[in-house]
């Protein structure tokens, strides 16, 4: 099921927010704040947000706004369930700071030996990569996102496989590389030497002693509970669009955690009380010092646009920057219809948290900020003016983009071969499998579940399109073009396609013939 709302009638109801007023009075910095976060709602055209500040501790802030189900106007509390994406590798991380205290594994020893089944794609790798490696995304190897996201499975154990078949891009503590597999193993490596799944580990870990009680890992959790959020997307118009929830659960110690603003100033209050919690050690303090410390440089960060935020790190599941002269620790989470961010600064004991249903939103970045702002009394940033002018210039480079590639296009041109002879099993192992079908005289390309219509764009050349919401589409935004490649005796032989997030071309080489 879809919904879309018209723009009109989401700016007469973007006015209203539903707030549940927390335990204690809220600082005077943050008095009169709830109207910018109504702007922030109409503007940035969300269906609704949660938002909760802590200091030191204690709750100084939870409220919702907006709606949770659009359609039937259901308010957003701070109670409220949202999927908080990649904010649940903090979580996974610790889990093996906490099996370092007991002298279960040394995040320095080398990652194969506590998870046998890990092989990587050469013996260097296997022979050096240490477990804190993979904490803080070192290994040389690039982010091979679409490898679990469109291959998707709940099989952790064949998801792990597919590692030993992934090319690194850098070699081992060179660069700073994105990879959510890393995370995968680090919640195996956790479930090998506790003989629990990760999900158990959570929940008996952190999920209770911290009274995380709304808190659980499961979408099927997430979608049956009464006070839980759907997931939005917003198109080019500017239309709210409701789309399905998608279940990432094997890939689940990398995100697969939903929470709620309430439940997540509980985990916020760990880390700031430095590992503590209602005067009971839940973490190691010397592994909150080493996870919220410099491990890895992400990237240059020499203060450009704003002369006060600069440096760029990664800790242990953790980002680390600096916000106008306060040391930020954060990390935010994407996953089909939500967005989040987790942040905290340390020496200020401030925490903060965001939660919203909006798809790859910047929405929680900007309210983060402007909350900040006033928590510190700094001059404030029009954060949400600035998202404003990020937007329109997103949106006239689509515009370019989409231009440019019209005008690759050569009109007129015929495939060299009947489309039957398209079809057939596609395979790369660092990936999966991609099976080609004719349906009403039409290619149809399918992943696991997921399909999508494939249309000829010139010579041998197809495009593969997302769907606009449907649950057995490929994802809204995936467009892939699928170059056919022969034989020297003409026959078809393997696709390539642009998978790698530089663009890369990955080769899927045919396992099956047509049927004649």
């Amino acid at each position: 099921m879809k919904y879309i709302l018209n723009l009109v009638l989401f700016c007469t109801v973007s006015f209203y927010s539903f707030a549940q007023q927390p335990a204690g009075t809220a600082v005077e910095p943050l008095k009169d704040i709830d109207s910018l976060f109504l702007k922030i709602l109409k503007d940035q055209h969300v269906a609704g947000f949660a938002v909760a500040v802590v200091k030191g501790d204690q709750v100084i802030y939870s409220k919702g706004f907006g709606y949770r189900d659009l359609e039937h106007q259901k308010p957003v509390t701070p109670n409220t369930l949202f999927a908080i994406g990649s904010s649940s590798k903090a979580f996974t991380s610790a889990l093996l700071g906490l099996l370092q205290k007991e002298g279960k594994l040394d995040l320095d020893g080398k990652a194969t030996t506590y998870l046998p089944q890990l092989r990587f794609y050469n013996n260097e790798m296997n022979n050096q990569l240490t477990v804190r490696d993979m904490m803080c995304h070192r290994t040389g190897l690039s982010r091979y996102d679409t490898s679990w996201y469109l291959f998707n499975s709940n099989n952790r154990d064949s998801l792990l496989y597919r590692v030993r078949y992934m090319i690194p891009t850098y070699g081992i503590r060179e660069k700073w590389q994105y990879n959510n597999y890393m995370f995968l193993a680090q919640g195996m490596i956790a479930e090998k030497l506790t003989g629990k799944t990760w999900e158990q580990n959570i929940k008996e870990r952190f999920f209770d002693p911290l009274n995380m009680k709304r808190s659980n890992t499961s979408i099927f959790e997430l979608q049956k509970d009464t006070d839980s959020s759907l997931p939005y997307t917003v198109d080019q118009d500017e239309r709210i669009k409701r789309i399905p929830y998608y279940n990432i659960s094997g890939m689940g110690p990398a995100g697969s955690i939903n929470s709620s603003a309430n439940d997540m100033t509980n985990w916020l209050k760990l880390w700031i009380g430095g590992g503590r919690f209602l005067a009971k050690e839940i973490l190691p303090s010397s592994y909150v010092r080493a996870a919220s410390s410099s491990q890895m440089v992400m990237s240059e960060a020499l203060p450009k646009e704003n002369a006060d935020i600069f440096l760029s790190n990664y800790g242990l599941g953790w980002m680390i920057s600096s916000y106008r002269g306060h040391y930020r620790v954060e990390h935010g989470g994407n996953i089909n219809g939500f967005s989040a961010l987790v942040s905290f600064f340390p020496s200020d004991e401030l925490g903060i948290v965001v939660l919203t249903n909006q798809n790859s939103s910047k929405v929680p970045e900007t309210i983060v900020s402007s909350i900040a702002d006033r928590m510190f009394r700094l001059s404030p940033n029009d954060w949400n003016g600035k998202l404003n002018s990020v937007k329109a210039m997103a949106k006239t480079k689509v515009n370019k983009e989409k231009k440019i590639i019209d005008s690759v296009q050569v009109l007129h041109t015929k495939p060299s071969h009947a489309l039957k002879n398209y079809i057939g099993l596609y395979k790369n192992p660092a990936y999966g499998t991609i099976e080609l079908v004719l349906k009403k005289d039409s290619l149809v390309m399918k992943i696991g579940e997921k399909t999508a219509r494939v249309r000829h764009y010139h010579y041998d050349i197809f495009e593969a399109k997302g769907g606009d919401g449907e649950n057995d589409a490929m994802p809204t935004g995936f467009d892939l073009q699928l170059n056919f490649i022969t034989g020297l005796d003409g026959k078809i032989e393997n696709i390539t396609i642009p998978l790698d997030e530089n663009g890369k071309q990955s080769v899927f080489n045919k396992v099956t013939k047509p049927e004649k």
